[in-house]
This record gives C-alpha cells, sequence and structure tokens, in this order.
C-alpha cells in the first residue's frame, strides 16, 4: 500500500492540451504570477475593508467588501486555466510571496482616502498584468484563456473607475 501512494505521488501532472510545450510553460507561468497577484489584491482588499474607519465607513466597507468578492472569484478560474493548459499553479503562501508584484500594506493605519487610492493603483496595475497576460495567451492562440482575461480586464476596470469616482471630492 505505501509503494502504492508514494508512486502516485510521483506521478506527473500530465493535463493532456494541444498546446505545445513553451506555450504551456509560458501561460501557466503567466497565470499562476496572475494569481499571486489576484490573492495579494484580494487580501489587500479585504484588509482595508476591515479596518476601514470614517464618516464613509458603511459605503466604504460596503464597497471593498463587493470587490474582495469579485476578487477572490478570479482565483478559481485562473488557477483552473493553468491546469487545463497542462500546467501547475500556486501551491502556497510563500510561493504567492516570491511571486506577487503588487504590494502588501502592514501599515497599522492607513486613512480611508490612502486606502481607496492605493487599491485605485493596485487595481490599475492589476489591468496592466492582465493586459501582459492577454498578450501570452493570444501569442498561443489560447483563445479560451484570452477570453477570460479579457472579462477580468473589465471588472477589474470598473473597480479603477469605482474607486476613482469614490475617492472624488468634487
Amino acid at each position: 500500500m505505501t509503494q502504492s501512494l508514494t508512486s502516485r505521488r510521483l506521478a506527473p501532472l500530465a493535463t493532456p492540451t494541444d498546446l505545445e510545450a513553451h506555450a504551456t510553460k509560458d501561460i501557466a507561468a503567466a497565470l499562476t504570477a496572475l494569481l499571486a497577484d489576484v490573492f495579494t489584491l484580494y487580501l489587500k482588499t479585504k484588509n482595508f475593508h476591515w479596518h476601514m474607519s470614517g464618516r464613509h465607513f458603511r459605503d466604504y466597507h460596503l464597497l471593498l467588501d463587493e470587490q474582495g468578492d469579485q476578487i477572490i472569484a478570479m482565483t478559481d478560474a485562473v488557477a483552473e486555466r493553468a491546469r487545463k493548459v497542462g500546467g501547475t499553479t500556486l501551491r502556497s503562501i510563500g510561493h504567492i510571496a516570491r511571486l506577487q508584484r503588487i504590494p502588501d500594506n502592514d501599515a497599522d493605519f492607513v486613512t480611508p482616502d490612502d486606502m481607496l487610492a492605493e487599491l485605485r493603483e493596485d487595481n490599475k496595475q492589476l489591468v496592466s498584468i492582465l493586459r501582459q497576460v492577454h498578450q501570452t495567451t493570444s501569442e498561443y492562440d489560447d483563445f479560451a484563456t484570452t477570453s477570460l482575461v479579457e472579462g477580468w480586464i473589465d471588472e477589474t476596470e470598473r473597480r479603477v473607475w469605482f474607486l476613482f469616482e469614490a475617492s472624488r471630492t468634487v
């Protein structure tokens, strides 16, 4: 029985795909790095949601809760695309930390205006990252991933827009 379990653990995760090996490698790597950024943005959004304060508390608290739900909803689809194209994806929090490009915020206190501004910039950075992933998936004619990325770009641009409008003073 032990030998059977060991041999199963050593079996490769070779998902069948018609993509060439270099395409699988590049697309899965792009999606895995994207996934690290999505998890980072999710946690930062929830951090700010939990620590919101001030006179617009309720509106901002609800906005960030809604945005957090939208961001976390991306994670499974991103990870599953990496697997569907024949690659692998994140395995741990440490893996996320090694790949993330969106910075953490561990400050004890952040003003509501700074929270909204930081999340707006982080979402803008995510749009840029998504465009890079789109370029990679388009290059290899991975139409399914490209289509998903286009939807995520639209959702992320919407978050940028809402964060911008919520932080306007006029």
